[in-house]
């Protein structure tokens, strides 16, 4: 898994390499605006008509990773890296190899108030140190205060499972009984089995022992940290909170349903929270609210209603945030064979409808699938099926066709990236009998996108192909249409699910077997440009961009005279992005970029442009 590009490699390498004379401590108050920035970078993000608005007035998609999986274990207490040096080295990788602008950036309730009503400074200080080297590399960041199982602290020393969350003050109030899962072939059985997880949940929606009350004081004390600590520049980055992951019921009253306890006990808890974040000076930033975690679940028997359905209108100050796993496929018994395209289609279509029916836009903060164990061989297809239903609601073999039903392109954050994959020294429930090192050390998963080699550099685990993608970070209108063909692979084979069709013969010419992007969009009054992220797979002197805008090999340097330019990402890491500049409003634009052409000469370049601009006329 190798970078295409050697001159990011060694920006890579350099950047890290100076990230190792960082220190931990207390965050810094100076830091300057990312290097790299143009005029236009480095606004906040709200939300105005169902989507990510930057200050140009820009349509704006995130895309990244979480970070990471290391908050939920103990060897760094409760923090995603060991080091500010290690948050550097890997929001380096992020941007230069993994192509991400975003990261879902996970805390622990249980460091940051190990004792009750007693929020540590210690922890706080360390996790906006850590953050700061995301946003000082131009990454956008949401935090999310994150639990699985409840609490680590409700499973004994020789238990099979672990969880995190909640302290060990929380649950040594609630006398829970001795945690078992009975049966269980997976370690989410234990949200439904596991009766001290059960119990623990059903005591927080209800605020027994006041375990809601603390939680949302500690969340408001560590927001309120944050927008002291951070500086002006970063705290724009920040993109807003998700309050919890994954939230479930833990078990039902008399005649409660899924849809009741999402309206009764649920939506109240995130009202509270967003008045947090209002007291915490966090106003103008979204709450990221999480539905009952089985709402869109895609096996029937797991499935329960839900969705947020009666919380009316989200609006500007909520967004809707899911997951997406194929327990199908992750079962290895409902699912035979690989994914294909359009596989998840309807799965994120379903998310698009239900963003737009609460009036606010979506973002997938986690999908994935396991890269070890008996269905890893399904990774390379789910994942890329995944991303496929991000970038579009139709699959490739009716995209060409129809393509104004492609919907608005999602946010998403896969899980994960922990640098520490397969590095780990993990005591398990503080067993020091059982050490975890291999895969993430969690209830033996293994889906990190990265670990780190015996050089001390962060390696991609799966194809750069599939995860350093082109995607239109910002767009100076309305996306109507987008796709990208990734051409990843299964092993040897490359996966081409949406090949340019016979009828658009010179397009097709200058793709070749490359990969290529084609996004169409309506204009609107911002003078800031449209921006897609190049991959490292396209280098700006192969890169080919046809548009009505005007068509370039081997684009030149974005000037604000230049149409069609390609600048450096902000943030120093070598990632790059190409700029796409209009000079109107409620005009139809499109744009292909691809990466399968060789010098193609002025009559090849004019004769796409005249297909493309056919096309879309016929189209939209």
């Amino acid at each position: 898994m190798s970078m295409t590009s050697i001159r990011a490699r060694l920006i890579v390498v350099l950047v890290v390499l100076c990230g190792f004379l960082a220190v931990a401590g207390a965050p810094s108050a100076s830091a300057a605006t990312p290097s790299d920035s143009l005029w236009f970078d480095g606004t906040p993000l709200t939300v105005q008509n169902g989507r990510f608005v930057d200050g140009q007035g820009r349509e704006v998609v995130l895309r990244g990773y979480n970070v990471s999986g290391e908050t939920k274990l103990a060897e760094n207490n409760g923090l995603p890296f060991a080091s500010v040096a290690d948050a550097r080295k890997s929001a380096t990788a992020l941007r230069a190899l993994g192509g991400g602008n975003a990261v879902r950036f996970l805390l622990s309730w249980a460091s940051a108030e190990p004792v009750r009503g007693q929020v540590s400074t210690t922890y706080l200080a360390a996790v906006t140190a850590q953050m700061q080297a995301f946003l000082d590399a131009g990454i956008r960041v949401f935090p999310d205060f994150h639990q699985d199982l409840y609490s680590r602290y409700l499973f004994n020393s020789g238990s099979w499972y672990t969880g995190d969350g909640a302290p060990a003050w929380a649950v040594a109030l609630g006398g829970y009984p001795a945690e078992s899962c009975g049966i269980c072939l997976f370690w989410g059985q234990n949200i439904t089995q596991n009766a001290a997880v059960q119990k623990g949940q059903y005591d927080f929606w209800h605020n027994d022992y006041g375990l809601q009350d603390a939680f949302l004081a500690t969340a408001q004390t560590a927001m309120t940290y944050l927008a002291q600590h951070l500086t002006a520049d970063q705290f724009a980055g920040v993109v807003g909170f998700d309050p919890y992951n994954e939230p479930y019921a833990g078990s039902y009253e008399s005649g409660e349903t899924s849809r009741t306890w999402e309206q009764n006990r649920l939506w109240p808890f995130y009202q509270k929270f967003r008045a947090r974040m209002d007291a915490a000076g966090w106003t103008a930033k979204p709450a990221l609210v999480e539905p009952n975690l089985f709402w869109n679940a895609n096996i029937d028997a797991q499935k329960q209603p839900g969705g947020l359905l009666d919380a009316g209108t989200l609006g500007s100050r909520y967004v809707f945030n899911t997951h997406f796993y194929d327990q199908k496929a992750i079962s290895g018994i409902l699912m035979w064979g690989n994914a294909s395209d359009g596989q998840y289609s309807t799965d994120f279509g379903t998310v698009r409808d239900r963003a737009s029916a609460a009036g606010t836009t979506a973002v997938v903060s986690e999908f994935g699938h396991p890269l070890s164990g008996t269905t890893a061989g399904k990774a390379p297809t789910v994942d890329k099926a995944m991303y496929q239903a991000l970038d579009s609601r139709l699959p490739g073999s009716t995209w060409w066709t129809t393509p104004a039903s492609s919907g608005p392109v999602l946010s998403g954050t896969q899980w994960q990236w922990d640098i520490y994959n397969g590095r780990h020294h993990e005591l398990m429930n503080g067993n020091a009998s059982k050490v975890l090192t291999a895969g993430d050390a969690w209830n033996d998963e293994d889906l990190s996108a990265v670990n780190t080699d015996d050089s001390g550099a962060v390696t991609l685990r799966q194809d750069a192909r599939l995860l350093d993608r082109v995607y239109p970070g910002a767009t100076a209108g309305t996306t109507l249409a987008f796709t990208y063909e990734d051409r990843s692979r299964d092993g040897s084979t490359t996966l081409t699910w949406n090949p340019v069709p016979s009828s658009l013969p010179n397009v097709a010419a200058l793709v070749g077997s490359g990969q290529y992007a084609v996004q169409v969009w309506r204009s609107s009054s911002s003078s800031a440009p449209t921006e897609l992220h190049l991959p490292a797979s396209f280098p700006s002197a192969s890169t080919t961009v046809v548009s009505d805008l005007g068509t370039a090999y081997a684009p030149p340097a974005y000037s604000s005279s230049t149409p069609v330019g390609v600048a450096a990402e902000p943030g120093g890491t070598g990632s790059r992005r190409l700029l796409l500049t209009d000079a109107d409003s409620g005009v139809l634009h499109f744009a292909l970029v691809t990466n399968g052409a060789t010098a193609p000469s002025a009559t090849q370049l004019n004769a796409a442009r005249s297909e493309l601009a056919a096309w879309v006329a016929a189209k939209f």
